[in-house]
């Protein structure tokens, strides 16, 4: 098997290096990733400047781009072949509900899935980087299952899975986005020069986060598993708004 692992964290975060050693036990990998912390670039592109490689001494590739960009390059030119699975993380921090819209991590393995290719992002429900390992056994686990359960080919798979050791990870949920409340407002400072700067502030609180979504599945000590559609049509409402446009006819 052949995968293309990549991140939003950067190169030289510690999610991508243990979860690169992992999958290595059973796969090719090549890292493609950016070279700095692209956390909430969600399905940017790099438009306006060229993109740059950097091979760095682990063997691992740097790209000065985002992690949509690292998924592009990595497929259309950096590999002898398409690889057969595009892997995102480990994410420093989750990713549930709302989150999905911003992340990097969830926008790199959408990238893989518009190439046509199967694709996975994964991401440690923590700040402290504490357990790795577990987010990494998860992922294998999930990987190995798809051989024979494979992916639908508009929809990719959001891992969260809770910074506890594996011991403790009571097993894995099936689960549906929650979601947050609005977002605390952005504070103003100012920096060294009396000049006005401005840093967004906390995450909403959890709204909802009852039993079946990500987010209750993490809290109760199971490892998340989400199935995402590319698809953003509203299909519910297709038929609803076509009336309502013939009624201003």
């Amino acid at each position: 098997m052949k995968i293309l692992l990549s991140n939003d964290d950067g190169v030289n975060a510690k999610g991508i290096e243990v979860l690169y050693r992992a999958l290595s036990e059973f796969a090719e990998v090549t890292v493609v990733a950016p070279d700095r912390n692209c956390s909430g670039a969600s399905n940017s592109l790099t438009l306006l400047n060229p993109l740059r490689t950097t091979e760095l001494d682990n063997g691992f590739i740097s790209i000065n781009g985002t992690p949509t960009d690292c998924v592009h390059l990595g497929v259309n030119q950096l590999m002898d072949c398409a690889p057969d699975l595009v892997v995102a993380g480990i994410n420093n921090g989750a990713n549930l509900g709302d989150d999905t819209l911003y992340s990097g991590t969830v926008a790199a393995a959408t990238e893989g899935r518009h190439l046509g290719l199967p694709a996975i992002a994964v991401s440690l429900c923590s700040k402290k980087e504490a357990h790795y390992e577990t987010a990494a056994a998860v992922t294998v686990k999930i990987i190995k299952a798809l051989g024979s359960h494979p992916l639908p080919k508009d929809q990719i798979i959001n891992i969260n899975v809770p910074d506890i050791p594996l011991p403790e990870l009571k097993g894995m949920k099936v689960t549906r986005l929650g979601a947050r409340h609005k977002a605390d407002t952005m504070t103003k400072q100012r920096d060294p020069w009396n000049r006005d700067i401005f840093w967004y502030g906390s995450l909403g609180s959890e709204s909802d986060a009852g039993e079946g979504t990500d987010f209750f599945a993490v809290n109760q000590g199971y490892a998340s598993i989400t199935p995402l559609t590319v698809d953003m049509t509203a299909h519910d409402s297709i038929d609803s708004l076509a009336t309502w446009l013939s009624e201003q006819e």
